[in-house]
């Protein structure tokens, strides 16, 4: 009988440390983390469907936040909330071939001119230069800020033919992750977030795979490669004036399920 107490007591005990999905354990609620998504609605979040016009780039769908594939407008899930230093945590999973990402210190978003330039990225400062007043039916809008990389590390065209600066978990473009400890595409991965001051850690699946600083030499190279040195995109990523900021889930026209988003403010 007493074999069987204990056994009953560490199996109350195991589970009080776990929460379902989408749930907070009671150590956390201790915390102070903040559920960021319950599973059923948008609570939280910037709902795209009521945008004018309706935004369709994520559903909810089997208790997750789908990035939809084929959207009419891309964009990104916006957290409702800004956050300045903060330990964020979420399980993913992504479609074969698939891409997308986590953004955070974001510093603004902008919809793409109409009339579209050859290279992406001088579209993208066109935009900050000349800002469209409307809501589009049918364009993309395109956050500007640092990335949590999430991918098929070993299918996706821009994982394969960049390498490690765009492959899962690292500070994309700029950090690669240290090593590769994603689950097979279909399986949920877990990642984790840290951002205080300017230093950041990347983790996936309990192992830190980023350990960096947002005002390292990499991050103003990285964004003169890409954008151009003093260009609008680089002032941004470089000066970073914005502190109190959205994070925001990366449609970037694959699906993608995300779930247990929890965060915890840093003081």
């Amino acid at each position: 009988m007493f074999k069987m107490c204990a056994l009953l007591g560490a199996m109350l005990a195991a589970t009080s440390l776990w929460a379902a999905d989408n749930q907070l354990t009671p150590a956390e609620k201790k915390a102070g983390w903040i559920l960021l998504f319950d599973g059923k609605t948008f609570d939280h979040w910037v709902d795209p469907t009521k945008k004018t016009p309706p935004g369709d780039s994520f559903v909810i769908e089997d208790g997750c936040l789908k990035a939809t594939s084929r959207p009419k407008i891309t964009e990104d899930l916006f957290s409702a909330d800004t956050y300045a230093d903060f330990e964020l945590v979420w399980d993913w999973k992504i479609s074969p071939r698939g891409n997308s990402g986590l953004k955070y210190r974001i510093q603004d978003h902008v919809f793409l001119p109409d009339r579209h330039l050859p290279r992406f990225e001088d579209n993208v400062n066109a935009a900050l230069q000349q800002r469209r007043t409307d809501r589009p039916a049918k364009d993309q809008d395109y956050v500007i800020g640092f990335e949590y990389q999430m991918t098929d590390n070993a299918a996706n065209s821009d994982a394969i033919h960049n390498g490690k600066l765009h492959q899962t978990a690292a500070l994309y473009d700029i950090f690669p992750a240290s090593k590769d400890v994603t689950l097979p595409v279909g399986e949920f991965n877990h990642s984790r977030l840290v951002v205080r001051g300017d230093h950041v850690e990347h983790w996936l699946n309990g192992e830190k795979v980023v350990d960096g600083s947002l005002k390292a030499p990499e991050v103003a190279a990285s964004m003169a490669k890409r954008w151009g040195e003093g260009s609008p995109v680089y002032e941004l990523l470089v000066k970073q004036p914005v502190k109190q900021c959205h994070i925001s889930l990366q449609n970037h026209d694959d699906v993608a399920w995300f779930k247990n988003i929890k965060i915890l403010v840093l003081k």
